[in-house]
């Protein structure tokens, strides 16, 4: 059976402590600037980019990072949080994949705050992947959410199906796990999975949570 471990600790000193094999790949979705309002949003942008750098220098240069992010509306102005990470994987000498679309409202709908659409990308050093191994660029669901920040059940399913597919993946790594949906998805796709969250009640629940089978 596949295991599941989940810290109780802050995500970047955990990872700094880190460093991956080629059987391990890192899945996660950042926070935004208003889960870290002590930073400010300078602060946050640049948080933003030094961590996605270091999750990409922490893997083997066979891993890879596949970061899911929504962008956020200050002051009138998109916050693209795709080009951010784009930033800091260049940084770590890191190449994209793959850009994917997952769509959070049907097309044609009016949405304020933040976009109909959420980022999908995947990040690595030296692996590449060729043209038979393509999948969708725009994702029609994000599907159903386990809570309010979470990653939705669709694609956290086409992540693992991704990985379980195309990489030597055994294990996913999620620093900022949540409640543990993409830990759950991975453990049903055979995958072990290790995630890290501050809130000690959010990490219990990750630890414990449990998914309808996949069909």
């Amino acid at each position: 059976m596949p295991t599941r471990e989940v810290h109780a600790t802050e995500g970047i000193a955990w990872l700094e402590a880190q460093r991956f094999g080629p059987e391990v790949a890192v899945v996660t979705s950042m926070p935004d600037s208003s889960e870290i309002p002590s930073l400010g949003f300078a602060g946050w942008r640049q948080w933003f980019i030094d961590t996605s750098a270091l999750i990409c220098r922490q893997l083997s240069d066979e891993g890879v990072a596949i970061f899911y992010q929504t962008d956020v509306k200050l002051d009138g102005r998109w916050v693209d949080k795709s080009f951010l990470v784009s930033l800091g994987a260049e940084q770590a000498g890191s190449s994209c994949l793959w850009h994917k679309v997952i769509c959070r409202a049907p097309a044609g709908i009016i949405t304020f705050g933040r976009p109909a659409y959420a980022h999908l990308l995947c990040f690595s050093r030296t692996k590449r992947l060729e043209k038979g191994q393509s999948f969708a660029d725009v994702l029609p669901r994000l599907g159903e959410m386990t809570w309010a920040r979470a990653m939705g059940l669709e694609a956290c399913e086409a992540i693992a199906q991704f990985l379980v597919k195309h990489t030597a993946t055994k294990t996913v790594v999620d620093p900022f796990c949540g409640v543990g949906t993409m830990l759950a998805v991975a453990n049903q796709h055979g995958l072990d999975a290790v995630g890290v969250e501050l809130s000690a009640k959010r990490a219990e629940k990750a630890r414990n949570l449990v998914l309808r089978p996949t069909v």
